[in-house]
């Protein structure tokens, strides 16, 4: 069997690990359940804006995923 971790000691992340590890979990994890939340009780519950609401959701989840993605692209560049 073939060890799989990986040793990112010498690759130069713009993130560190472990903030790369918690937005990971919040833009793939947190937001979408949250702004499908958001979406489904904000009218039930007469939340003004629900649309523009989840809207920002959705582009702050897309925002920290450029962030991993340009601290990804620039360790691959740096190979």
């Amino acid at each position: 069997m073939t060890d799989t971790t990986i040793d990112d000691e010498d690759k130069p992340y713009w993130l560190p690990d472990w903030l790369y590890q918690i937005l990971k979990w919040v833009a793939l994890g947190v937001l979408p359940a949250l702004s499908v939340f958001v979406i489904t009780v904000g009218p039930a519950m007469g939340l003004p804006h629900v649309d523009a609401i989840v809207t920002t959701i959705n582009a702050l989840g897309l925002l920290i995923a450029a962030c991993i993605g340009v601290s990804l692209r620039k360790a691959a560049g740096s190979k």
